[in-house]
């Protein structure tokens, strides 16, 4: 498994619109010198984590985003799960079924499947809020 830089950027974006929040609405533009990501790609990101209801946005002069939820409330596994689609380390693993013919017999599948699980779980173990406050650091 390889985090692709979209879903790295998406989480440098949401943490971002943590660290800033004052209530007022943050332009992209603002965002992109910060973290120095061009605004084209961060437009990108914000579609997808608009779509799912991460973001909410007001277009115009005194426009841009604002976190819809508190940082608490944001699993970092979701956030990854919309900007990177599976995080299994096996194409097998990739769906809600395996459709590999080999999976009955496969002998490498239950340690695939832990690896999957320990994944899952340590991404929806950790929110925004952790990474905001430095959390992990301390672990």
């Amino acid at each position: 498994m390889k985090i692709s830089t979209r879903g790295r950027y998406a989480l440098r974006f949401m943490i971002d619109l943590a660290q800033h929040d004052n209530g007022e609405y943050i332009a992209l533009k603002d965002i992109s010198q910060r973290q120095e990501i061009s605004v084209k790609y961060l437009e990108q990101i914000t579609a997808l984590l608009s779509k799912f209801g991460l973001l909410t946005s007001v277009r115009g002069p005194q426009g841009g985003y604002k976190l819809s939820k508190k940082p608490a409330d944001y699993k970092i596994g979701e956030i990854l799960h919309i900007t990177e689609g599976s995080l299994a380390p096996v194409a097998c693993l990739d769906g809600p079924e395996n459709f590999c013919p080999k999976k009955d017999i496969c002998q490498t599948l239950p340690m695939w499947k832990k690896l999957n699980d320990t994944i899952a779980n340590f991404m929806s173990g950790i929110t925004l809020e952790d990474l905001v406050t430095g959390k992990l650091n301390e672990l």
